[in-house]
C-alpha cells in the first residue's frame, strides 16, 4: 500500500511515517498543504492519503473534496485523521468523499488497511514509482 501524509505538523508526519513504514505501509510523500498534496498525489498516485482535518490555514475536507474532482488517473483513498474526537467531527466526516476517519492516538497501519479495504476491496497488484 502506497500511502501520503498530508498534515500541518512536521512531528505527526515524522512520527507517523516512521509508524507507517515500520508496519509495512509505503510512504511515498508526506506534504503540508493542499498543494503539496495534489502536486505529490498526481506524480506519485499513492492508494492513500491520510489528511489532516486542520491543515493549519486550510481543510482537509476541502482538500478531499479537491482530490475526489481532481481528474487524477488514480485518485487515493482519503483517511481523515485528527486529535478531535470523531463524534465532534460525525456530521462532517459522513458528508465528505472519505473513506473513514482514524484519530491520531489510534493510528496505526492495520486502521488503515481495514477502512481501505471495506472501501475498496483489496490491493491486488502493487505500482511501481
Amino acid at each position: 500500500m502506497r500511502c501520503l501524509i498530508v498534515d500541518d505538523s512536521a512531528n505527526f508526519r515524522d512520527a507517523a511515517r516512521s509508524m507507517l513504514q515500520r508496519a509495512g505501509i509505503d510512504v511515498v510523500a508526506v506534504a503540508s498543504n493542499s498543494a503539496e498534496a495534489l502536486i505529490y498525489s498526481r506524480e506519485l498516485e499513492p492508494d492513500v492519503a491520510l489528511v489532516d482535518v486542520d491543515l493549519g490555514g486550510e481543510s482537509g475536507f476541502d482538500l478531499a473534496e479537491e482530490l475526489g474532482r481532481s481528474g487524477l488517473p488514480t485518485i487515493p483513498a482519503v483517511i481523515l485523521v485528527s486529535t478531535y474526537a470523531e463524534q465532534d467531527l460525525a456530521e462532517m466526516i459522513a458528508v465528505s468523499p472519505a473513506i473513514g476517519f482514524v484519530s491520531k492516538i489510534s493510528l496505526s497501519a492495520k486502521a488503515i488497511r481495514d477502512l481501505f479495504v471495506a472501501a475498496r476491496g483489496p490491493l491486488t497488484e502493487p505500482r511501481g514509482t
